[in-house]
């Protein structure tokens, strides 16, 4: 029989690549805190490049500034498109810092063969929702690229609000003994693109909960002001990255509760079926809040006041650590950790 090398019989090391962009790294997930915190944000040197949003200030004014791209696919899909889901984040992003969104730039880039009629009708859903929203497109780009360098249509929005009366939600503000809000049920905007791709030998009637929250906001800061900690809307890596990013930036620990955690049947039922934790799935039309414990009870009757807060509900607290761990009691009384979206679960979703 022929000696074995033991060297070459050794299991090899798995690899991870770090040399290149992977697709997880717009996860929203572990994948992505790393690109932020390794490249972009050791480049540039500013931590707020991981809020939501930056306060600017301007000689005696304070502005909130946020921008952000979309690349959805589909890009109509059932509860949205492209187009209003691109002033609604923008929208959100603003007013996760306590801001009202006054103006919008809006910029394209767009692939050589995209139907003019498709383009027309985006265009019409971002001025449809622009105008709900009570803000105005002030400015934009418009780029063309070659067939294939796009997915037929990109779409950027950056938006400047104003900020609140008494509003100072910070991801850095979060406090032992703070309570954690969420606006309403969480997993729908992630599933309805999930399903609207086709292939999974299912139909699932989900609609997307892409809408403003602004509105919303502005009643918690009347209701509450400053015990309004910390706001942030769980779109890419869902509820779980949402969490995990503020216990992270404030230094803390949180506990939830599985059971409180509103996720619609269908919106479970389809999880289930394919493996998915509806922690981690994308949303477009909730957020979540730390608020200080002595204020939950006005903060919650001011949420459910607002047609996007109806459903708010406590699902758990923040603890003094251990520091940026997210746990989870289970339906059965166990314990869990709730880590970050671990590489990519839905490209394409936001």
């Amino acid at each position: 029989m022929t000696a074995v090398d033991p060297v070459r019989a050794s299991c090899p090391m798995p690899r991870t690549e770090t040399e290149r962009v992977l697709l997880g790294h717009g996860s929203g997930g572990q994948l992505m805190a790393e690109l932020l915190d390794e490249v972009i944000v050791a480049e540039l040197g500013d931590g707020s490049a991981q809020q939501d949003a930056a306060i600017v200030e301007l000689g005696s004014t304070s502005a909130v500034f946020s921008t952000d791209s979309f690349v959805v696919t589909p890009r109509f899909f059932p509860g949205g498109d492209i187009g209003a889901l691109a002033v609604h984040g923008t929208v959100n992003d603003l007013a996760m810092r306590g801001a009202r969104p006054v103006a919008l730039a809006l910029a394209y880039v767009l692939e050589e063969g995209l139907p003019i009629a498709e383009l027309r009708a985006i265009t019409a859903s971002v001025a449809a929702a622009a105008a709900a929203c009570g803000v105005r497109v002030v400015t934009g780009d418009t780029k063309v690229v070659d067939r294939g360098a796009a997915d037929g249509i990109y779409l950027t929005t950056t938006g400047i609000g104003a900020r609140l009366a008494g509003a100072d939600p910070s991801a850095t503000r979060g406090a032992p003994g703070d309570v954690v809000i969420v606006s309403g049920p969480i997993g729908a905007h992630g599933i309805a693109i999930l399903c609207a791709r086709g292939g999974l030998g299912f139909e699932a009637d989900i609609r997307s909960d892409s809408r403003p929250l602004h509105e919303l906001v502005a009643a918690m800061i009347a209701a509450c002001g400053p015990d309004i900690h910390a706001l942030r809307d769980p779109t890419r890596g869902g509820v779980a990255s949402a969490l995990n990013e503020l216990a992270s930036a404030s230094a803390v620990g949180i506990d939830i509760v599985e059971a409180d955690v509103p996720v619609p049947s269908d919106v479970a039922a389809t999880c289930e079926l394919l493996g998915l934790d509806p922690l981690h799935v994308a949303n477009e039309g909730c957020l979540v809040a730390l608020v200080a414990a002595d204020a939950v009870d006005k903060a919650l009757a001011a949420m459910r006041s607002v047609p996007a807060g109806a459903q708010a509900r406590v699902i758990g607290r923040v603890t003094d650590g251990p520091v940026g761990r997210v746990t989870a009691r289970t339906l059965i009384g166990a314990g869990r950790i709730v880590d970050m979206l671990v590489g990519e679960q839905l490209p394409r979703i936001c």
